[in-house]
């Protein structure tokens, strides 16, 4: 082979080029312990590291990845080796190249930085490490540039947008599928390819994730655009549980076939991913040996073979949500706390009080907290079904990891209950099971933003979905800060990410509720004011020095000292009623929070609200 006498590019279009398979599948095969650095054991056990590079080449491998995939500062960071970046880097290169013996190309592997966590950055924030690798592996002297397994095409397309301008040597882009046909980020496979080959990347493909089926599946089914290079790197299978040990499936015989099919695709280099050995690189080689590439011919589509995504409403029109409502009248939301035993019926006998008295939603929250209460989505759909009463439910990310947050959410749309408020939650410790896990694989912002992707007809993995959900997504805010401009600017990250509505923890004071229309009237989004009333003078002072996100005024804590037992909770409605009049005058949408399940007090304020707005007729201020 003369490989390294062409560019790659000019190799591959008359060759096909077979490349090496998982580093680290070989690494632990040889006693490497998981939960250490792969990449570092180019500094500590370089020949560790070379062993496995020439297991490959002698495998039949003519294209060799530098053991770099997790080599950036994010990732290094956890190790406490950020500052090894251009060290490993450059060692890895030169141990990649001393195995490819002169003929071999050596790519330098960038993996994603995000690495499929969700995204909890804003991506522009990666731009300087990629191109702290990229030019490390540059001056180390590469063939080509790897980016691999890149969950989100808008993450890849970021990266190549860092490094195309670096160099003029070949970008090879890979992106993972967690489903057929789909990035996570949303985009059909046919658009990502074609704006990968317009951002500038020569070859074009998938690795990692899925194995050799779904991946052919995956070329099968796109529509590469004209004159692209494509590559396959799949994972040996899916990992699972053999006799108490995990493994990947996939026989090296599987992969021989699998690389035929491949290349009938047009697929013109191919490799491994996760679980793939030498084995199974030496099967492909040898299947492939002698073989020319064929040309890509893509898939015919037929009108109407793929399922179409429709929206079908679940909102009866006569029945407007709060969002609608608040356009153009005052909107009461009431929120009422789930019990904490197995009695629904008294609580359900509280909600249809609190409809009855004019609430446009009654709101539960979800184990707020963290104090185990019966389920918010039981008991919401008890309310629709029974009495008709609009819910509106509380979505915490402590208590649910991504599959049960997505499941939780088609379980909703199935119920027809589509307005909910997404917050972060108490942590599990503080509540009364400390011993539970907080799972949070998701922040308040990424879940907005989730929602809103399944309101597109796109699952959380990407996967199209055969019809469009309609929630309708609140996010919290809490004015009881020391620096309301940094809670405004959060604020607006969350309306930035697909918030609809606002509603804000309890204020006590005219003052705060003027300060928090001043700070919020430029959102967009319609925000709901929160008033709670005060039930005692220790209620008072608990909510004041213990709870986070609320803060009384000086003059309610002394007016709740002067009274007690139910004149104290007289004193309460009274000083809520107070705040009503004030915050009818700033803001159509009113929160009213209901204290110790006192749904009587609720319905009093609820009642003296529509009086208010209807007697003064005041028009919101702006």
């Amino acid at each position: 082979m003369t490989a390294t006498k062409l560019d790659l590019r000019e190799y591959l279009q008359q060759h096909l080029l077979v490349g090496d398979g998982a580093m680290a599948t070989q690494l632990h095969r040889l006693g490497v312990p998981v939960g250490i650095s792969f990449e570092e054991l180019c500094l500590s056990n370089p020949k560790l590291v070379l062993e496995v590079h020439n297991s490959y080449y002698q495998a039949g491998a003519r294209l060799l990845e530098t053991n770099t995939f997790a080599a950036n500062r994010d990732a290094l960071a956890r190790y406490g080796m950020e500052h090894r970046v251009t060290r490993i880097n450059r060692q890895a290169v030169s141990l990649a190249r001393e195995a490819a013996q002169g003929e071999g190309y050596v790519a330098g592997s960038i993996g994603s930085i995000l690495a499929g966590r969700v995204r909890k950055k804003v991506l522009d924030e990666y731009r300087d490490q990629y191109e702290e690798q990229a030019i490390a592996l540059l001056h180390a002297g590469v063939d080509a540039l790897l980016l691999e397994t890149f969950l989100d095409l808008e993450e890849l397309l970021l990266a190549i947008d860092v490094i195309r301008p670096l160099t003029n040597i070949p970008l090879i882009t890979q992106l993972a599928t967690l489903e057929v046909g789909r990035t996570r980020d949303g985009y059909s496979l046919t658009e990502a390819f074609a704006r990968l080959k317009t951002a500038g990347a020569d070859v074009i493909g998938l690795n990692c994730r899925l194995g050799p089926a779904e991946i052919l599946r995956s070329f099968e089914q796109v529509q590469a655009p004209e004159g692209a290079v494509l590559s396959a790197f799949p994972n040996a299978g899916r990992l699972g549980l053999t006799d108490g040990e995990y493994a990947y499936k996939s026989t090296a015989d599987y992969f021989a076939e699998s690389a035929l099919r491949l290349r009938e695709q047009g697929v013109r280099l191919i490799g491994g991913c996760c679980g793939t050995t030498p084995e199974h690189v030496r099967a492909m080689a040898d299947a492939l040996a002698a073989l020319e590439p064929k040309e890509r011919v893509n898939p015919t589509i037929v009108p109407g073979e793929r399922p179409q995504v429709t929206v079908t409403s679940i909102r009866d029109q006569d029945r407007p949500s709060i969002v609608e409502k608040v356009k153009s009248n005052t909107t009461i939301i009431v929120e009422f706390d789930p019990p904490r035993d197995l009695d629904a019926e008294s609580f359900l006998e509280g909600c249809c009080e609190l409809h009855n008295a004019g609430a446009d939603a009654i709101t539960l929250a979800d184990n707020s907290l963290a104090t185990v209460r019966m389920s918010n989505m039981a008991l919401g759909a008890l309310m629709k079904s029974r009495y008709g009463i609009d819910p509106l439910l509380h979505l915490a990310c402590r208590d649910r990891n991504l599959i049960g947050q997505q499941s939780h959410l088609m379980g909703l749309h199935a119920l027809g209950i589509d307005q909910i408020l997404v917050i972060t939650g108490d942590p599990s410790r503080f509540g009364d099971l400390p011993g539970a896990s907080s799972v949070f694989d998701v922040t308040s912002f990424d879940l907005i933003r989730m929602v809103k992707q399944l309101n597109e007809g796109i699952s959380f993995s990407g996967r199209p979905l055969k019809q469009k959900a309609q929630f309708i997504v609140g996010a919290a805010f809490n004015p009881n800060v020391r620096q309301i401009d940094a809670a405004i600017a959060r604020l607006e990250k969350k309306v930035e990410a697909g918030a609809d509505y606002i509603m804000t923890q309890p204020v006590y004071d005219a003052e705060s509720i003027k300060l928090v229309y001043e700070a919020t009237k430029h959102i967009g989004v319609p925000v709901f004011i929160g008033i709670m009333p005060l039930t005692s003078q220790r209620n008072a002072e608990f909510l004041h020095n213990e709870v986070p996100g609320i803060k009384l005024s000086a003059e309610a804590l002394e007016r709740m000292k002067r009274v007690q037992g139910e004149e104290a909770r007289q004193e309460g409605i009274k000083i809520a009623k107070e705040l009503v009049d004030t915050a009818i005058h700033y803001f159509r949408g009113i929160y009213l929070i209901t204290p110790f399940n006192y749904y009587a007090m609720a319905a009093e304020l609820i009642q003296y609200t529509r009086q208010q707005s209807e007697l003064l007729k005041v028009p919101v201020q702006g």
